[in-house]
């Protein structure tokens, strides 16, 4: 649908750090930018986007592509849907061809799902406005709860009027499939072949992924029946997983990210309240109890959140659960309790945007500080019972990850609860080597799960295996002297590595260099056919290309191998060397993800030594001649060196003297071409 010469213009207006950084927290780090995968759980920064070669690579989990593989792989786009995001983005314009009937059957299911889901949205949010009944129910009930026709359109709030099915009637007119409706949920249908809208009689709230598409629906009923549902939410789908998403997070990640904190809140209204009040980083569950993969959502773009909830309570329980999952996944949490009866919306409602804002600003307290108080209130003189509530808040605190936050708390809590702070600390180390054992028996039991259901791999691959040890799993710490616990010796569990092939350094720079700088021009010289030494420009990857075809020399690793045949055939058929957005989008992953890695380099030279110390490190794109002759010869030298072996190994279990005499001459030859390659290298022979 899109031609060759859109696409290269999408491709030449993306930028590949602002594509991700709508979806990625990244913050620069010499030419790179540097933030936490959103595609793994990590603590520690391992996912690098290169602009200058405008792809990404995230050197804990492997994956790896440009801009357009991010948006497939993140936002599940089609290449043609990526296309169009981006096209969009940058202000791009695409003819479009109409489709036909048989293109439309060919779409894939998981497509319509997202095209009737828009299509509903759109169908609502038009009858607020556009239909008497809608007018009169629906956008009357919004503009009681104080929302402005502005709020109202920026989160495509609609309503679905009370009939039997209106709105699925009008789908099906327009061409969408029972299917498709029953599957997003949008219409429920009967074994007696009747249906009926499941959010009939309701206002819309539409949820949208991070890219502002549409996945799913709450809706909230308007009468008073008493068994009638408050809310019904959408089903889980192919499209659409409540758990992993956050209600308003598409309006408010931008707002998060300049604020650096995010408050999190009940229910959609209050999201919709709290951006009506300028208060627009705010967002919400989405009809669920808070759960890991909404928290690290979050974490994409702040570690800082303040948790609202009502002050009964069943609010204040709340608040208790879900602060400990954001503790454990390492954000730095406050939270802030309404009076009694109050919650975000109803408190806007009463006050007015700038006294919501102020009590934020004033109410906020340090989770620890507040569920040492609110545990206290109930405990009055008993002392088991306070020594509950001790064990209970040095189990929250156990679940911070930075040691001085740790130890403030420790501090804060002791004089709360009027006791010394070498007590709290050691039952805090008891927890914390508690804990730590129980992390690494299950992490010792999923390696050896994973080592008896795994075979081992046949080539190495650009992925870190997690460590026993580390930042994201600590070693267990030894009991403090006087503890009772009785002492454990840990065995590291055994580690599966790839298999490593002998000329894997050498293999892999040669490798590194035609990815890097193939394209590359560069002044070599060669002998004609007349005996006469010329000079000539050529790029590098023809220089390295060149030199291993005529000496017939191939790669033990066989994605090396793979990579050599595609600079070799793009070479002998003049075509264009392959550059970064050839390897984003490479079909075979361990391709793309090893030339990728060799792409970012995730370490740069501080300014520092320049600016401070006068010390200038050449690049190496000023040596580059060298070091490509220097590689080359390292490479031939160490294949020469493993035929060397292969010979002796030959020669002490040969028993035909004829064989042995052929042996023994190629030995004489390899250890003169070995000896001319050391001399050329600087090495002792």
């Amino acid at each position: 649908m899109i031609n060759r010469e859109t696409i290269q213009r999408i491709m030449d207006a993306t930028h590949v750090e602002e594509v991700v950084g709508e979806f990625v927290s990244l913050k620069k780090r010499g030419g790179n930018h540097i933030g936490c995968c959103p595609f793994h759980n990590e603590k520690t920064p391992s996912f690098y986007v290169s602009p200058s070669k405008g792809i990404f690579k995230c050197f804990g989990c492997g994956k790896s592509g440009n801009a357009v593989g991010f948006l497939m792989d993140h936002e599940h786009y089609t290449y043609p849907e990526a296309l169009r995001y981006l096209a969009k983005k940058y202000n791009i314009e695409i003819e479009e061809e109409q489709m036909t009937d048989e293109q439309k059957e060919r779409q894939t299911e998981r497509d319509g799902l997202f095209h009737v889901s828009e299509f509903a949205q759109k169908y609502f949010a038009d009858l607020l406005y556009n239909d008497e009944l809608g007018k009169a129910i629906g956008l009357s009930y919004f503009h009681q709860r104080g929302l402005s026709d502005e709020i109202i359109k920026t989160f495509g709030l609609g309503y679905c009027l009370d009939q039997w099915s209106n709105f699925t009637d009008h789908a099906r007119k327009n061409g969408y499939s029972n299917q498709a409706l029953e599957k997003t949920g949008l219409t429920i249908f009967k074994e007696d072949g009747k249906c009926y809208d499941r959010f009939r009689g309701r206002v819309m709230f539409p949820i949208f992924s991070i890219s502002g598409r549409v996945l799913g629906f709450s809706g909230r009923i308007l009468s008073k029946e008493k068994q009638a549902a408050k809310y019904v939410n959408s089903p889980d789908s192919d499209i659409y997983n409540k758990s992993h998403i956050l209600y308003g997070l598409f309006q408010a990640k931008n707002a998060i990210s300049k604020a650096d904190k995010c408050y999190l809140v009940e229910g959609n209204v209050d999201v919709v309240s709290m951006h009506q009040s300028g208060v627009c980083n705010t967002v919400a569950s989405c009809g669920t109890s808070l759960t890991i993969e909404q928290i690290r959502l979050i974490k994409r773009y702040t570690p800082n959140v303040t948790v609202l909830y009502d002050g009964d309570s069943a609010g204040i329980k709340a608040a208790l659960r879900a602060v400990n999952l954001l503790f454990e996944e390492g954000l730095h949490v406050r939270v802030v309790l309404f009076p009694d009866g109050e919650d975000p919306d109803s408190y806007a409602q009463k006050y007015g945007s700038t006294q919501l804002q102020e009590y934020l600003r004033t109410h906020e307290e340090n989770f620890v500080k507040f569920k040492t108080r609110v545990l206290l209130d109930d405990v009055q003189n008993d002392p088991i019972r306070k020594t509950e509530v001790l064990k209970e808040i040095v189990n929250t605190i156990a679940l911070v990850p930075d040691i001085l936050e740790r130890q403030e708390y420790i501090t804060q809590t002791a004089g709360s609860l009027k006791m010394s702070e070498q007590v709290l600390t050691q039952e805090l180390a008891k927890t914390l080597a508690s804990n730590a054992q129980k992390a690494y028996k299950e992490e010792l039991r999923r390696q050896q799960s994973d080592t008896q259901s795994q075979p081992l791999p046949q080539t190495p691959t650009p992925t870190n295996a997690p460590q026993p040890y580390g930042d994201d799993f600590p070693p267990p710490p030894e009991p403090e002297e006087g503890d009772y616990e009785p002492r454990t010796t840990y065995t590291a569990p055994p580690q599966v590595l790839p298999m490593q092939h002998p000329a894997e350094s050498q293999e892999r720079q040669i490798i590194n260099l035609l990815v890097n700088y193939g394209g590359k021009e560069l002044v070599t010289e060669f002998i004609n056919d007349d005996g006469v030494t010329e000079s000539a420009q050529m790029p590098a990857a023809e220089i390295i290309v060149g030199e291993l075809k005529q000496d017939e020399l191939t790669f033990d690793n066989p994605t090396y191998q793979t990579i050599f045949d595609i600079y070799t055939q793009a070479i002998e058929k003049g075509e264009a060397l392959p550059d970064a957005n050839f390897f984003a989008m490479h079909t075979d992953a361990i391709v793309r993800n090893t030339a990728l890695s060799l792409m970012i380099n995730s370490y740069s030279i501080s300014k520092l030594w320049r600016e401070n110390k006068n010390i200038y490190v050449p690049s190496i794109e000023h040596n580059l001649k060298p070091d490509i002759d220097q590689s080359i010869n390292n490479f031939k030298l160490k294949k020469i060196e493993q035929k060397l072996e292969e010979i002796s190994f030959q020669l002490r279990n040969c028993k035909d003297d004829d064989e042995i005499t052929i042996l023994m001459g190629q030995r004489v030859n390899l250890s003169k071409l070995r000896k001319s390659l050391c001399d050329a290298l600087n090495r002792v022979t």
